[in-house]
């Protein structure tokens, strides 16, 4: 249990407590979940990094970390549709997002069996980094929305700018899960 790992530990214990904080209201709760969860999304930038520049990469970091990506990036899209309420166009997304994320895991758990750790790929990072800003940003819209600063218009717009970057972030979650299971379809064939 060495540093990064312990940094991908703390990101599944924030986790909840984010969501806990984006679903229950109290005085400036969106602020409090957006800063939940950017800490928690810099753990995910942090951990990496200590490991490749200290050669503190593991199998159990390389299996964690991706975990705990999808429970803090599931918990978020979670919360957030909560919030939005009934929105046929979210629950797609989040489908989508969940299809994605259960084949990936399938195609490593077949992978594990022999001994093979996959590790994230580049377009994996991609999808990571793009649910987190469409997070950030929805989030931070969620905030300046319950302050009431804003016109009706605005408002509108926040939403519809937060539901265009979701599905920018859907785009590339199904393209890397395309990616992962096309250069590991091999696994299938052999199960």
């Amino acid at each position: 249990m060495n540093l990064p790992n312990k940094l991908t530990v703390l990101r599944c214990i924030m986790t909840p407590l984010m969501l806990a904080a984006l679903l229950v209201e109290f005085p400036y709760h969106f602020g409090v979940a957006l800063l939940l969860f950017i800490a928690a999304s810099l753990t995910d930038m942090l951990d990496g990094k200590i490991a490749r520049k200290h050669n503190l990469i593991t199998n159990l970091g390389k299996f964690l970390d991706p975990l705990a990506d999808k429970m803090l990036t599931t918990a978020a899209f979670l919360g957030i549709m909560c919030r939005i309420g009934n929105m046929d166009i979210m629950c797609w997304a989040l489908m989508l997002i969940l299809t994605r994320e259960f084949m990936v895991t399938s195609v490593r758990l077949l992978a594990a069996k022999d001994g093979v750790v996959v590790a994230a790929s580049f377009a994996g990072k991609l999808k990571t980094v793009m649910q987190m800003v469409s997070i950030i940003f929805t989030l931070t819209a969620f905030q300046v929305m319950d302050l009431g600063v804003t016109s009706r218009g605005l408002n509108f717009g926040l939403v519809l700018a937060s539901l265009a970057l979701i599905w920018i972030s859907v785009i590339a979650t199904v393209v890397s899960g395309i990616q992962y299971v096309w250069a590991l379809r091999h696994y299938f064939k052999e199960n």
